[in-house]
């Protein structure tokens, strides 16, 4: 599945996140592509609250590289400052066998593709204007 949308603010950008969090399983992993500014950790602030928790907690881990919400609930990943052959040392795949969903902003360190995750690449467009292209491979979705 292919969606696309197209986000005139943070908000927008939160409420589609939300909208994706309600459907996904436990273990699902989400992976965030665009460039700094684009609006991934306000993916994540909006997913996180998708999952019913607080989501004032949520900022970018880029220092923690992965931040914990709800016991578990959600793993939040950020692997800026990584490069691939690191990404292996942080035990990315131990995290959804833990029944948290994860989202990892920056997917594009992975040192190699993650077979069924969803993926969203988001755009600039200009102004306040954002796409998000959500490619759900997953087969996990609860429609």
């Amino acid at each position: 599945m292919i969606a696309r949308h197209h986000s005139h603010s943070e908000s927008e950008t939160a409420r589609i996140a939300d909208e994706l969090a309600r459907r996904l399983r436990p273990g699902s992993v989400v992976l965030l592509y665009g460039p700094l500014g684009a609006g991934k950790t306000a993916f994540v602030r909006g997913f996180v609250r998708g999952r019913g928790l607080a989501s004032d907690e949520v900022t970018s881990p880029t220092f923690t590289l992965i931040q914990e919400y709800g016991d578990g609930q959600v793993y939040h990943v950020d692997l800026y400052r990584l490069a691939p052959e690191e990404v292996d040392d942080l035990g990315l795949e131990e995290l959804p066998e833990r029944g948290g969903l994860v989202c990892i902003e920056w997917a594009d360190r992975l040192p190699r593709p993650l077979p069924g995750a969803v993926s969203v690449r988001i755009t600039d467009q200009g102004k306040d204007t954002r796409e998000l292209v959500i490619t759900d491979e997953s087969g996990y979705s609860e429609r």
